[in-house]
């Protein structure tokens, strides 16, 4: 069993998935990740699903050198006009987000109260290869792989707010901070 960054409380129903040292580009797909953190496990279906297709595009926030502007990017409510399709890095994580719904199913959540409570990318190890250069010299040639992990959990049914006549009659008069204030103040002396 592999360890995760975060361990949810064993209470809240929830479903993990993880990929070590793949292929990938790192930024790539630090970027989608963050991007669809806390979002419901369709939603984030959908929006990969869209990614892959041209439809949708995954801004980038943090590693921006280089990365050309796009009209399309000021879409998602994110810093900047920076983004990119990154198709390959994109279908890993839709494989490892679909592999957790399919782990909650099996638990027996339902599919449709899944939501992305937890999703972090992290650097691994280089693959180090060698290009060969003028004069005789040789020159690295490294790849960047990821880690990446993704923890799913149910959404809880919404509490109804109570009425102001029901709210109000059980537990009394609404009282403000500057009347709490004048019943904590003591008077001392006469009058």
């Amino acid at each position: 069993m592999t360890r995760y960054s975060v361990e949810p409380d064993a209470e809240v129903p929830h479903s993990k998935s993880r990929g070590s040292h793949l292929r990938v580009h790192f930024k790539h797909c630090r970027e989608i990740v963050h991007h669809i953190q806390g979002m419901p496990a369709s939603k984030a279906n959908k929006f990969l699903e869209d990614v892959l297709e041209r439809k949708a595009i995954v801004p980038f926030t943090k590693y921006t050198g280089g990365i050309g502007r796009k009209a399309m990017a000021k879409q998602c409510n994110a810093p900047g006009d920076k983004g990119r399709w990154p198709v390959k890095a994109t279908a890993v994580v839709r494989d490892l987000l679909s592999n957790a719904v399919a782990n909650g199913e099996s638990k027996g959540l339902d599919a449709d109260k899944l939501f992305i409570s937890h999703a972090q990318c992290n650097r691994a190890p280089p693959g180090r290869r060698r290009t060969y250069r003028a004069h005789g010299r040789i020159g690295k040639y490294a790849s960047q792989p990821a880690h990446i992990e993704i923890i799913l959990t149910e959404k809880k049914d919404d509490v109804e707010k109570a009425s102001d006549d029901e709210g109000e009659g059980a537990r009394g008069k609404k009282i403000t901070k500057k009347m709490a204030a004048q019943k904590r103040f003591v008077k001392v002396g006469g009058a």
